[in-house]
């Protein structure tokens, strides 16, 4: 399952309309590097379409992970405002959306709502990496190797979201391909 559908599931289609007006339409090329670790970033991105690898220079670059459809980056230093702890790179053309960090602050300031729901997404997504990471280090269940989340697993709460969430996104894709 994708997780932008976790985000997805949570914001508001006002929310997810306003992520559209504010944020760009970016294809990026292959081999780019999007996020340079210990750079200052001033955007957080919404990975549409493609995969970008994570690599860490404590680990003499070593990929640590990809990442596919639905994952965002850039919302740790968002978060903590300290520089990125990895760097990031497409492995293909990959489609991003990308939001400027002081226009998502200034939104989130304004509107109390937009911001529980955003940072409910957000904490959803980072306890899903979490989740496989642990798994990762062999603490805990087992994960599937393709990081894949399984219906089965999910609270209900969750699940309510789901299917309008894909057809968020679905709606989503539409009007960023065409633009």
């Amino acid at each position: 399952m994708e997780k932008v559908l976790f985000i997805l599931g949570e914001l508001s289609d006002d929310d997810i309309d306003w992520m559209l007006q504010t944020g760009k339409r970016e294809e990026i090329p292959a081999q780019t590097v999007l996020i340079q670790e210990g750079k200052p970033i001033d955007t957080l991105y919404l990975l549409l379409e493609g995969t970008l690898t994570v690599s860490v220079a404590y680990l003499d670059g070593k990929e640590i992970a990809r990442l596919s459809s639905g994952e965002m980056v850039g919302e740790m230093s968002f978060i903590d405002s300290r520089p990125p702890s990895a760097t990031v790179k497409t492995l293909e053309k990959t489609l991003v959306l990308s939001i400027p960090r002081r226009q998502l602050a200034t939104r989130l300031q304004q509107d109390t709502g937009f911001g529980s729901r955003f940072y409910r997404a957000l904490a959803l997504l980072l306890s899903i990496r979490m989740r496989g990471t642990i798994s990762q280090l062999g603490y805990g269940k087992i994960t599937p190797p393709d990081g894949e989340i399984h219906i089965e697993e999910l609270n209900p709460n969750i699940l309510d979201n789901i299917a309008i969430a894909r057809t968020r996104f679905d709606w989503l894709l539409r009007r960023l391909r065409d633009t």
